[in-house]
């Protein structure tokens, strides 16, 4: 979430390319080679589910409840299954139009899942990042400490 308020449009366009890329291609794998259709959006239901389970886990350690946001991959997920349904018999077509869709649809949704959440600035502030361990502390360098100049 931190990540996000940081560098809003950059992450949402890499979490945008990494969860389509992530649904289509799982979803592709498996249905290429058992050919049972409906898979994606057991797939999308599945990482729904663990996503709400680390929500509950964030909020049981004190964070606001949307310091976790759900990306949105059901939608997409039907109609990646609903492709493959009604080009059964060309599996590349299946691949590029269904990829296609999911590409165009999941930043759609979550764009408007994104618009839901609270002002990020503000829970930025109210749960700051904590202070970086000694080990990560930057150590100014010592130049010309051991050099015999004027």
């Amino acid at each position: 979430y931190i990540f996000y308020t940081d560098w809003m449009w950059t992450s949402f366009v890499v979490f945008s390319i990494s969860q389509s890329t992530m649904l289509v291609v799982g979803a592709i794998y498996y249905m290429l080679f058992t050919g049972v259709p409906g898979t994606a959006t057991y797939y999308a239901t599945i990482m729904t589910i663990y996503t709400w389970v680390a929500k509950g886990a964030w909020f049981a350690l004190g964070y606001p409840y949307d310091f976790i946001v759900v990306p949105i991959w059901i939608p997409s997920a039907m109609l990646l299954d609903l492709t493959y349904w009604a080009t059964r018999r060309n599996k590349h077509a299946a691949i590029i139009i269904g990829g296609s869709l999911v590409g165009l649809s999941l930043p759609l949704f979550n764009m408007v899942n994104l618009l839901l959440v609270r002002d990020p600035l503000e829970v930025a502030f109210k749960y700051p990042r904590p202070t970086l361990p000694a080990y990560m502390t930057p150590i100014e360098p010592q130049v010309g400490k051991f050099y015999n100049s004027p």
